[in-house]
């Protein structure tokens, strides 16, 4: 264990439980706890959201995905990049507008029905768990690189630190981790960019033509087809990347942190320039590790490549790079689980437990301890599916999480403030259907059977997509449409005309619950 490693890691958590003491000190009722009381800037909600957006998944698995497949790699960088025009131009306005702690909150401006905000809660803890199960395989095997601990110890003291977040710091404390940890993951990236990028004379022609001769793929490392060989299939990653942030609970969440509409463009405007930035910068650390690192050594430390940019930090600035590296890395996971646990905790306490079993009476003492138990409950259901996702790529499972977020909640967001004929029984019908033909979809993929054991089942899959995107999400939309027009209930044409108003004014949105 190196002694700078485990004195960086322990600043880290340090600082972290530092800010959340203070946030618990300000956490006193339920606007705080689920969203900071709405008393963030545009610019510190912008910079939670990039902290909350660049996970595991962007820093670790992209790296890795460059470096051991080329191009291909860079579709991920592609896709999560241009998924914030969706959000900026469709969702941020029309949620900030309606909602006030949850993405149901939104849905049930315009339908009343019990049950539709209970399928909205059910989808946003089945994808915070998705998302949280990528956050916790990359956790688990940086603090075994970092600290030479055991895959499962390092997997529960993740689980352990991201509930102490959320359980008494709420939605404030993960706010300033996220800032916090966004500022450091910029730094560090910066850093090894431009170690990188001096190794090739600070020349782009010349990385790039290095480039060619520096991986066992040779010159088909610039092209595209190394991993995804099948058209269908690279489609199908791209569209549930570019439409599933518009769909993803503790992106969306951000959102009601701040005061207003105007608030919340500017928070997304902020975001797309910090995680643009950060997007073009992975190409450096992939190509960084693909070439001083080299593909042995990185599927010889993790065979999804997860370890690709601490690998590299190591190899251009030694054990004290690498641990700074590992270390904001760590930030980086512990910031993004404890968005995630606060989503899903948020959805059961206000969604299920406040508006459908106590009918909207519970006090709001009692929604804040609702939620920090089913913070508690979310954390360990999420450590047991993590410790069976060890051998997966990072990147590769936060694509899952997009494809049910684009399926079963793109739909009903876009229908509710669109479509003015969509009624509850579509509302219902997209929802379920997006969700459970992602969930079986995947469940019969190269992503869960593999005949040569290196997913979670040993077998041949049913279905060859291993991102379900290209059916799925069509799927949700289409079950919405005709749920809607063969559906005798008839749209509240009245209600449809006031949410319009609303979602684009703000006017009473205060009013709203």
């Amino acid at each position: 264990m190196s002694m700078t490693a485990f004195i960086l890691f322990i600043a880290i958590v340090g600082l972290t439980l530092v800010i959340t003491y203070f946030a618990a000190k300000k956490t006193s009722n339920a606007s705080d706890f689920y969203t900071a009381g709405g008393g963030l800037t545009g610019f510190q909600n912008g910079l939670a959201i990039a902290g909350d957006y660049m996970s595991a998944a962007s820093f670790l698995g992209i790296a890795g995905m460059i470096a051991l497949n080329g191009f291909d790699g860079f579709f991920y960088s592609i896709g999560f990049l241009v998924a914030y025009l969706v959000v900026l131009y469709v969702v941020a306005e029309p949620l900030r507008n309606l909602g006030k702690y949850t993405m149901a909150d939104m849905i049930a401006a315009r339908f009343k029905r019990p049950a539709i905000r209970g399928v909205a809660a059910f989808n946003t803890i089945t994808v915070s768990t998705f998302y949280m199960i990528a956050q916790l395989v990359g956790a688990g095997a940086l603090i075994k690189l970092l600290l030479g601990i055991d895959y499962w110890i390092a997997v529960l003291i993740v689980g352990v630190l991201m509930t102490i977040y959320v359980v008494f710091g709420g939605m404030i404390a993960t706010s300033w981790v996220q800032i916090t940890k966004a500022v450091l993951l910029m730094l560090g990236t910066l850093i090894i960019s431009l170690l990188v990028f001096a190794k090739f004379d600070f020349s782009l022609l010349k990385m790039f033509e290095e480039m060619k001769t520096a991986t066992p793929l040779g010159g088909s490392f610039l092209h595209p087809g190394n991993k995804y060989d099948v058209p269908l299939e690279t489609l199908s990653l791209n569209l549930a990347l570019v439409l599933g942030t518009a769909g993803l609970p503790h992106i969306l969440i951000r959102f009601y942190t701040v005061k207003d509409a105007i608030s919340a463009r500017k928070s997304v405007l902020s975001a797309t320039w910090i995680i643009g930035i950060f997007y073009l910068m992975t190409v450096f650390l992939g190509f960084g590790a693909a070439a001083f690192v080299g593909t042995d050594a990185i599927t010889a430390e993790d065979a999804a490549g997860n370890m690709a940019a601490p690998l590299l930090a190591q190899a251009l600035g030694g054990d004290l790079l690498f641990a700074f590296v590992s270390a904001i890395a760590f930030a980086t996971i512990l910031a993004v689980v404890t968005g995630l646990v606060l989503s899903a905790a948020s959805a059961f306490a206000h969604d299920f437990y406040s508006q459908i079993v106590r009918k909207g009476k519970a006090s709001e003492r009692e929604q804040v301890k609702a939620a920090r138990f089913a913070s508690i409950g979310v954390a360990i259901l999420s450590i047991i599916l993590a410790l069976f996702a060890q051998s997966l790529n990072v990147a590769f499972l936060v694509s899952l999480a997009f494809a049910v977020a684009a399926s079963a909640n793109l739909p009903l967001i876009i229908f509710t403030v669109f479509w003015k004929r969509f009624n509850s029984t579509g509302a219902i019908a997209g929802s379920l259907v997006g969700l459970l033909s992602a969930l079986i979809i995947v469940s019969l993929s190269p992503s869960v059977w593999d005949p040569s054991g290196a997913a979670i089942f040993t077998g041949d899959p049913l279905i060859p997509l291993s991102n379900p995107g290209i059916i799925s999400i069509p799927l949700g939309f289409l079950a919405a449409y005709l749920g809607t027009i063969f559906s005798s209930e008839k749209a509240d044409e009245d209600t449809f005309t006031e949410i319009q108003v609303k979602a684009h004014t703000g006017m009473h949105m205060d009013t709203d619950s």
